[in-house]
């Protein structure tokens, strides 16, 4: 009585540490626990306010002094430092001054510097994607490597029965006479062999269950759980997935953004050399007045408003490099984006072939374990009947296994290189 409650209690124990897991919950987990993915969020949040403090150079410039001084005696000389002569000044002086500046034209430096950094906040997003998308499919990988061993550790459990049905069976032939002790002590060494796969298989699932679950920032064993139904070959065509890749992939949108930061450089540059405008205001309020001998102890204000005009003359035979060096960057990022189209569609081609490749892959193995069943009965049926070795047997056994093993590979393959192909094409 005692060891079944110990039994019952153990395996409500191991049910409450399970932990049934989709693909969808499995990219929510990514996506709250990832401290690589927040890294990447406060890297938007920094470029979203670069936006902002772009934008602010469009504000008008306000510029506020005061200071209160004490002030010297005036002296008064011959240019030949003869016939000197002082006057009293007074003591005490103050100063304030309110100065306004409000650009009207730039060169569209403004203006380029705020659609840079929009970009720059576009890049930062993109970015982020692209992480998410790695540590989605870097999560994935493990997530149906479980699954897949999972899977075989199902297979090999199977095995392990039939090898023991079979064990059972040769050892009632032996106590009747009708079979050898080897032949009992070769199945024995077979179901030991499977034993110590199941025993791998489970330390290793074990292994990648443990990574997987710091990855999430969970605890428990994770349980798969996700269909293996291939009923529909494919999805899409080759085409409809290279033109999707065009628009959602981020190495492709990176490019594109490479593009338009670099002709906002261009524009950026260019402006160097073009005069700016503003409109200027102050006001003064200073006392006393010392220009005058000897000086006036009164406070005195004066203000102005007009047109400023700054035009850099030097930037004629300086700036024009810096020009010229952009216009090299930007025909340094179109090539840029020709490179990455050419690397995508090359990426999307042999992801999409090897996605169909893996159906014809599963073909095979289900072909494989129908042609392995039938051949593991008719050996079995054979040693039965005494027409066969038990060394046929064994290699008969093998070979099931090794099919099956492969089918359920195959089933998972299926899985991979689908999510894979949504990895490439930035839709994962």
């Amino acid at each position: 009585m005692a060891f079944l409650i110990v039994v019952a209690t153990a395996t409500v124990a191991k049910a409450q540490t399970e932990r049934k897991m989709t693909v969808d919950e499995l990219f929510q987990l990514v996506e709250s626990n990832s401290k690589t993915l927040q890294q990447e969020k406060i890297s938007v949040e920094f470029a979203k306010k670069g936006i902002e403090a772009a934008r602010s150079a469009r504000l008008p410039e306000l510029t506020a002094s005061a200071s209160v001084s004490m002030n010297g005696d005036v002296v008064m000389m011959d240019r030949d430092f003869t016939n000197a002569h002082g006057f009293a000044a007074p003591r005490w002086g103050n100063s304030l001054a309110l100065e306004a500046q409000q650009v009207v034209y730039a060169g569209g430096a403004i203006d380029a510097g705020i659609a840079l950094a929009t970009l720059q906040h576009q890049q930062a997003q993109v970015g982020e994607q692209q992480r998410r998308q790695q540590q989605r499919f870097l999560a994935l990988g493990q997530f149906l490597e479980i699954f897949k061993l999972k899977n075989r550790e199902q297979v090999v459990r199977q095995n392990i029965e039939l090898t023991q049905r079979l064990i059972d069976d040769i050892q009632a032939k032996y106590e009747q006479g009708m079979a050898l002790k080897n032949d009992v002590t070769r199945y024995e060494l077979q179901m030991e062999t499977l034993r110590l796969n199941l025993k791998k298989l489970q330390d290793q699932r074990g292994i990648l269950n443990h990574q997987l679950c710091n990855q999430l920032g969970i605890d428990g064993e994770i349980i798969p759980s996700l269909t293996t139904d291939t009923s529909q070959k494919g999805e899409g065509s080759e085409m409809s997935w290279q033109n999707m890749a065009l628009t959602t992939a981020p190495s492709i949108q990176k490019a594109e953004i490479g593009q338009k930061m670099a002709s906002q450089q261009l524009r950026l540059a260019k402006s160097e050399m073009r005069p700016k405008v503003a409109l200027v205001a102050a006001d003064n309020f200073n006392g006393p007045f010392t220009y005058d001998i000897p000086p006036i102890d009164k406070n005195f204000n004066f203000w102005y408003v007009g047109v400023g005009v700054k035009y850099p003359i030097s930037s004629l035979f300086k700036q024009n490099k810096k020009v010229q060096q952009a216009h090299i960057r930007t025909r340094q990022a179109e090539q840029s984006y020709i490179v990455a189209a050419e690397q995508l569609n090359n990426q999307v081609q042999q992801a999409y072939t090897y996605y169909q490749q893996a159906y014809v892959e599963l073909e095979t193995q289900q072909k494989s374990v129908q042609l392995a069943g039938q051949n593991y009965q008719v050996v079995n049926d054979r040693y039965l009947s005494q027409l066969a070795l038990i060394t046929d047997m064994i290699d008969a056994s093998n070979i099931k296994l090794d099919a099956e093993l492969k089918e359920v590979d195959a089933r998972i393959g299926i899985i991979f290189a689908y999510y894979k192909l949504k990895y490439i094409a930035g839709t994962l």
